[in-house]
């Protein structure tokens, strides 16, 4: 019998929303949820109604193949978590090119709708914090392509396994006493984990309704002191909390990191936004989930288990696994963001990189570009890579001196490139490990309305040995793409300078 019901894919299934999520949707909706672990992808149990699809989100042409026969994507997706072995880059530019990726491939698999949580906004946006600033990115690359989108936002979302509510909740355990600086005075309002499942399934009934960005929240705002306080009545502790002025947001992260072993990469963020007020801005679909929203208390309480300790997160069964297989599979990604010169493509960047380092590296680094037909030469800033492809196969190839072969060889992807994409494929060289079966690239994308560009290398496989390639290529590709982008800096300058004049 054919299946009628609409088909939902979810982006972060194996999360701690995700895993909630896709257990209130499976008698509803065909639920397929990407996943990056091969295990989870391998280990169907018995019984779920999950379609998994192993998938990486750094692959557009994975993403693109993973979204087929899809109808409607759920965006739970934060890149807090390493994903291969060496990552080379912010978190705010890794969930850059994830966002933007996913917003291409439901582009092309010809989706209705992306819904996303994202997280809730101070009324002014000029001073966010990295933390907020990239949520907000995030939500305007995902509606930069065709595919509408709907964007909840949410602040502390309170659940079993939300890695933010388990460092409230180990301070609340671990701390007899509570000296608590200046930004626990902001304002918040956390979300049951339920109320959000629900303010999501209201969109997926209503898609073309919802679309733009609506706040939820639970019954009432606090402050984080307040919030911190009332933790402390659910569990049972008595907390004597003082309130100091001078603790900075750097040294309030190493304190939460010591206390709550959380990673700091984790926690930084997390403090640096809490400095803003953030509460719900009255909307249709908080009104609809309003009346029924669990209280604070009562949320907390769902997510503590007999000896108030928070409930697993559903990751860690697949987690320690999957760490070890990234740990072996030694690749590296590398994610740069620079400024694009104004009238200038993606496809631009790449040439005039090649051109560039030619310029800037040699006599030691030289690179050749040669299209079919052609004899190698030099990259030429004013030649366009679609002129170049337009006679076959274009191939840059980077000698060292003295080598007499290239130490990398990249191939263009035409198929694979537009304007504002340019992907070249990692195809040789001596310095890359060709059977280690990765698909190793390098792109350039230009992103937020074309201001900035996305210098990215995937799946890298180095041949060196893997501590001599930290200590050397590594630092060596990470001096040479923060040149680059001077460089970019400096023709923005200039051309700003020109225009003025």
């Amino acid at each position: 019998m054919l299946d009628s019901r609409l088909t939902v894919a979810i982006a972060g299934a194996t999360g701690f929303v995700g895993a909630a999520l896709r257990e209130s949707l499976a008698e509803d909706y065909r639920v397929v949820g990407l996943t990056r672990s091969p295990n989870k992808a391998a280990q169907r149990e018995p019984g779920d109604p999950v379609e998994w699809r192993h998938c990486d989100l750094y692959s557009l042409l994975q993403l693109e193949q993973a979204l087929e026969g899809v109808d409607i994507a759920i965006y739970l997706v934060h890149s807090m978590l390493p994903s291969s072995r060496l990552t080379q880059g912010t978190f705010a530019d890794l969930d850059l090119v994830l966002a933007d990726n996913f917003a291409r491939a439901a582009e092309t698999a010809g989706l209705r709708q992306i819904i996303y949580l994202g997280g809730l906004l101070p009324p002014e946006t000029d001073d966010l914090s990295r933390h907020l600033r990239s949520r907000w990115e995030v939500e305007r690359t995902l509606g930069a392509h065709a595919t509408p989108v709907t964007t909840l936002r949410a602040g502390l979302v309170i659940g079993p396994g939300g890695s933010s509510l388990g460092i409230l909740v180990n301070l609340v355990r671990r701390l007899p006493a509570m000296v608590l600086p200046s930004w626990t005075d902001s304002d918040t309002q956390p979300i049951a984990l339920r109320d959000v499942i629900r303010a999501i399934r209201l969109v997926l009934d209503a898609p073309q309704a919802c679309t733009g960005h609506f706040d939820i929240g639970g019954p009432s705002p606090m402050s984080y002191r307040e919030m911190m306080q009332r933790a402390a009545d659910v569990m049972g502790f008595e907390r004597p909390m003082v309130g100091v002025p001078v603790i900075t947001p750097k040294l309030s992260t190493l304190w939460i990191s010591l206390i709550t072993g959380s990673p700091r990469a984790l926690a930084g963020p997390l403090v640096a936004s809490l400095r803003h007020d953030m509460v719900v801005t009255d909307n249709p679909v908080q009104q609809a989930i309003a009346p029924e929203a669990l209280s604070f208390e009562e949320a907390l309480d769902g997510a503590l288990d007999e000896d108030s300790r928070l409930l697993p997160d559903p990751r860690r069964s697949h987690r320690k696994s999957d760490d070890r297989a990234i740990k072996s599979a030694q690749l590296v990604r590398s994610v740069q963001r620079f400024d694009l010169p104004p009238g200038r493509t993606a496809q631009w960047a790449g040439m005039e990189y090649m051109r560039w380092l030619d310029d800037f590296a040699g006599p030691i680094i030289r690179v050749r570009v040669k299209a079919s037909g052609e004899s190698p030469h030099r990259a030429r800033g004013d030649t366009s890579l679609e002129a170049d492809a337009t006679s076959g196969e274009v191939t840059a190839r980077f000698y060292a001196t003295p080598l007499p072969k290239p130490v990398l060889e990249l191939t263009y992807s035409p198929d694979r490139s537009h304007p504002d994409r340019a992907l070249f494929y990692v195809t040789g060289g001596l310095l890359y490990d060709a059977e280690a079966g990765s698909r190793a690239r390098l792109e350039f994308r230009s992103v937020l309305d074309g201001r900035c560009l996305i210098a990215a290398i995937h799946d890298f496989a180095p041949r060196l040995p893997w501590g001599l390639y930290r200590l050397t290529q590594a630092v060596a590709h990470l001096f040479v793409m923060r040149q680059f982008g001077r460089h970019l800096s400096r023709l923005r300058a200039r051309a700003r300078e020109e225009s003025e004049g």
